[in-house]
């Protein structure tokens, strides 16, 4: 519930605002796609499954739902690889060469994302790799225990461990920490706070939020692939099945995460939502800094 509706208002607000939409901003909303077609498309048949207490759909569904995950995960780690390089780029980078980075660029980069997911999660209906249910026995994904006598298996996981995770993942946090580098240095030569460009600190703002995303993202799925890992070297039985099924919700949690952390960093996003609210019929309530009482939304968006 949290996923889509969250994400749904990231959508709206995009395709309100889409005249004014910056290029890397389309991968904001690419994110916002492949998080609520995660739960669109997985999320309600693993519910019904949990009721039912086992998998519901035999082994087309299961395979549907391992391929669904595979596909939308792939794409949200490299929308967020792209996000960084991007960030990395605009600051590194003067003002006449960060306009370079058009619209037209990022679409097609966004269509590269899409494809190189769909071919990862094609893979293993290819006969590289394989799709199973998970040790708990109410949801499906890659089938890790079946990796462990299997050299054609194991390397399909080594592979996908290296260019799906391994690499967007150090590639997220050099530039990242490039960006710190850059903004510390910039801050250095500037004496007086007071003095530091406008620019400057959205730069710092936009970076903060972009570092939140991917830390949550990451932290969301670590122990996830770090449970699947561990039974790709092990027997199937070597963890207990709420072992494997904490780590599994913990990472599909992520896809709930983002909206949260955009309405805490972007005014304009939160104007959007309060907007969103009361064409709802729903109340609005909001105290500003000056410790007034309720202000009309219209007040803060012209803000």
């Amino acid at each position: 519930i949290l996923t889509v509706l969250g994400n749904s208002a990231v959508l709206a607000t995009a395709v309100k605002r889409s005249s004014l939409l910056k290029s890397p901003e389309l991968l904001t909303v690419n994110l916002a796609v492949a998080d609520i077609g995660m739960a669109l498309s997985m999320y309600p048949l693993a519910i019904a499954s949990a009721w039912n207490h086992a998998w519901l759909g035999g082994d087309a569904s299961c395979v549907y739902y391992a391929l669904m995950g595979f596909l939308f995960g792939v794409c949200s780690m490299m929308t967020l690889c792209a996000m960084a390089v991007i960030r990395f780029l605009v600051t590194n980078s003067s003002k006449s060469n960060s306009n370079k980075i058009t619209k037209n660029t990022v679409c097609i980069l966004i269509a590269f994302i899409w494809l190189y997911s769909l071919l990862w999660a094609v893979l293993p209906l290819l006969g590289w790799g394989y799709y199973g249910p998970e040790p708990f026995g109410i949801s499906c994904t890659i089938a890790w225990s079946k990796f462990h006598n299997s050299s054609n298996g194991f390397s399909f996981i080594l592979s996908m461990f290296l260019l799906c995770t391994v690499l967007p993942a150090l590639t997220i946090v050099a530039c990242y920490l490039g960006i710190a580098w850059k903004v510390h240095k910039a801050y250095q030569e500037i004496q007086n706070i007071d003095r530091i460009p406008n620019a400057a600190k959205l730069e710092k703002k936009l970076t903060l939020m972009a570092v939140l995303i991917s830390v949550g993202f990451l932290s969301s799925w670590t122990p996830y692939a770090a449970a699947s890992f561990w039974s790709v070297f092990n027997s199937g039985d070597s963890l207990q099945p709420v072992v494997t099924l904490l780590p599994c919700l913990f990472a599909k949690s992520s896809t709930a995460y983002n909206p949260f952390i955009y309405y805490v960093f972007s005014k304009t996003f939160r104007c959007e939502v309060k907007k969103l609210q009361c064409c709802c019929g729903w109340r609005v309530h909001y105290f500003s800094s000056d410790n007034s009482t309720e202000h009309p939304v219209s007040t803060m968006c012209s803000g």
